[in-house]
């Protein structure tokens, strides 16, 4: 909301002349804010439609207030579309007015801060909810809405689809409209912004605040008619949600300056309650403590009233239960439980809320032994040690000639994990091989080591031995031994019907470690076959081929498997139709 009564000044940057309206410095004192913090944190920003010239008045502000820069060059600034591409939708001068509001308060009052900004194609809804998700998916510690709609019974189902993003704090405009609630500030996933007018004052603190209404409009607050009371709020004067938790400045007669050159020229003042809420993004980025697997961050502040100014005068309408419109001593509707003082109402606690973030990463397992030609994969597990989770970025090195190496994903938050898969070939030269994996992010980088090692014959050699035919081998259902087939061991071959199973108890071996498993394919040309094997009372492999070549020539396909030292129980099984017969041998010899 722009203030009309004080024209626009069209200077740039003259550090010497200060713009009308408050400033970063001015943010800062008012709310105990530090200046230092932020650096781990992003803050991503939802709005609709294109401001072409978001990154170039931004540069503007941060220049006159000698803010660091944040551009696309310097990794600090990000402009996508609702599908995570740069090809913008198209303008909007009231919108892109919006963008710069958001932008300016988000580098007020966090300036070392990233930014992510995700422009909706529109301003429906079907486009923010997707630019919501969008916004996630870059993992901030907090997305600020400054926008809002009339709440409908659909919203509840949308709360998990669109703003259930655990490890993430998610703001939104209680709205300009006076007494009256909207979406999705009244979800109980989303921490619901109202607004003050701030002014000085010759207190102990040097400012002032009351509940936000005059001629420039008031800041929303009321009771849901469909969104459940999350448990963490406690006032009796509203069965369901409630809307505020905090507030902020957002009197565009106390409001922030700042500077746009689409849909307005130069430096003018806007508030609303789009300017307390990007501005309340920022202190939760401040405090950079956001717990992936603790409360939805609305409720940190109610653990934590005393690190909070109350609000106790001023209206915003009339209502019936009276503090749902009207300051009082506590809990509020217009104001919520108040307004920053310093950071701690807005952590987790999972940090000193000093910006420091940190991870772990590690394997499981850390190493295996495979025969050349095998693959193998280990669980990369990431972990957030202190603070927020960030985004780690995964990679691999090391990996030898005849390995090949992946991740997937290559990406995550950290808290979640990753697969390493390791893929031989025939020819890979035996050999032990540290293969290092590298995790990546804002606060720094992690190693750890995984160590291959391929064979290119049975672990600690010898000879492998079965008893094909003794009375040991149990048959169930249509399963037998039957003759021997020119199959590549030589070894007599075992056929099992449709619910049968074929259990070999001496399969032996001179060590622990991998062995091929030989499956041998004699006929049923042209099917597709499926081996069904578990060893020791393992997890059965289900191995896939096509049978391609002539009934009578031999194919084989070997299946990498752990044997251990002495007698092994091999059992095959045939769950449905086509399984091959099977020549049960572990093999080389």
């Amino acid at each position: 909301m722009r203030r009309t009564d004080i024209p626009a000044q069209h200077f740039t940057v003259n550090t010497a002349m200060t713009p009308e309206g408050y400033g970063p410095a001015d943010m800062r004192s008012a709310y105990n804010l530090p200046s230092a913090s932020g650096s781990d944190a992003t803050v991503a920003i939802v709005d609709a439609f294109d401001d072409p010239t978001a990154e170039s008045d931004l540069a503007v502000y941060r220049a006159q207030y000698g803010l660091p820069a944040c551009t696309t060059a310097n990794g600090c600034f990000t402009k996508v579309n609702q599908t995570g591409g740069t090809t913008y939708p198209a303008e909007n001068n009231t919108w892109a007015t919006e963008i710069t509001l958001d932008t300016d308060a988000v580098s007020a009052i966090c300036p070392n801060c990233h930014i992510v900004l995700v422009e909706a194609s529109t301003d429906s809804l079907t486009d923010l909810f997707a630019s919501e998700n969008e916004a996630a998916s870059f993992h901030p510690t907090a997305i600020s809405n400054s926008w809002s709609a009339s709440e409908v019974s659909s919203d509840i189902s949308n709360d998990s689809t669109y703003f259930n993003h655990p490890g993430i704090a998610i703001t939104a405009s209680a709205g300009d409209q006076g007494y009256t609630n909207g979406y999705p500030a009244d979800s109980p996933f989303v921490t619901a912004v109202g607004g003050t007018s701030l002014t000085t004052s010759a207190s102990s603190r040097g400012w002032a605040e009351t509940v936000w209404k005059n001629a420039h409009g008031a800041t929303g607050s009321g009771c849901s008619a469909y969104e459940p009371k999350p448990s963490w709020q406690k006032d009796t004067g509203c069965a369901l949600r409630t809307m505020n938790d905090v507030s902020m400045d957002a009197d565009p007669g106390t409001g922030l300056a700042i500077y746009t050159t689409t849909g307005a020229t130069g430096w003018t003042i806007y508030g609303g309650t789009s300017l307390s809420a990007p501005m309340i993004a920022g202190v939760y980025a401040l405090a950079d403590s956001i717990s992936a697997n603790g409360a939805v961050p609305a409720s940190y502040a109610y653990a934590h009233t005393s690190a909070l100014n109350d609000v106790t005068s001023g209206t915003n309408g009339s209502c019936t239960s009276s503090y749902l419109c009207t300051a009082a001593v506590g809990y509020d509707g217009p104001t919520g439980l108040g307004t920053p003082n310093g950071v701690t109402a807005f952590s987790s606690g999972a940090s000193s809320g000093n910006g420091s973030n940190d991870f772990s990463v590690t394997l499981s397992p850390a190493s295996a032994s495979v025969l050349a030609g095998a693959s193998t994969t280990s669980t990369v597990n990431t972990a957030v040690t202190t603070g927020a989770a960030q985004t780690v970025t995964l990679a691999e090195s090391g990996a030898p000639a005849g390995v090949t190496a992946s991740l997937s994903p290559a990406s995550v938050a950290a808290g979640a994990a990753s697969t390493l898969t390791l893929t031989t070939t025939a020819t890979t030269a035996a050999g032990t091989y540290p293969i290092t994996v590298t995790g990546t992010a804002v606060s720094g980088t992690h190693t750890v080591t995984y160590n291959l090692t391929v064979t290119t014959s049975p672990k600690g050699g010898g000879t492998v031995k079965y008893e094909a035919e003794s009375a040991t081998n149990k048959r169930t259902g249509d399963a037998r031994i039957i003759g021997c087939k020119p199959c590549s061991g030589g070894n007599r071959v075992g056929y099992v019907g449709v619910g049968a199973t074929l259990t070999f108890t001496k399969v032996t071996v001179p060590s622990t470690g991998t062995y091929q498993v030989v499956v041998a394919a004699t006929q049923d040309q042209g099917r597709t076959l499926t081996a069904y094997i578990s060893i020791n009372g393992g997890t059965t492999t289900k191995t896939l081929f096509n049978r391609t070549a002539s009934w009578t020539t031999v194919e084989d396909v070997t299946i990498p498997m752990t044997f251990k030292a002495g007698a092994n129980t091999i059992v095959f099984s045939n769950p449905t139709k086509n399984v091959p017969d099977i020549d049960v041998i572990a093999v080389p010899q």
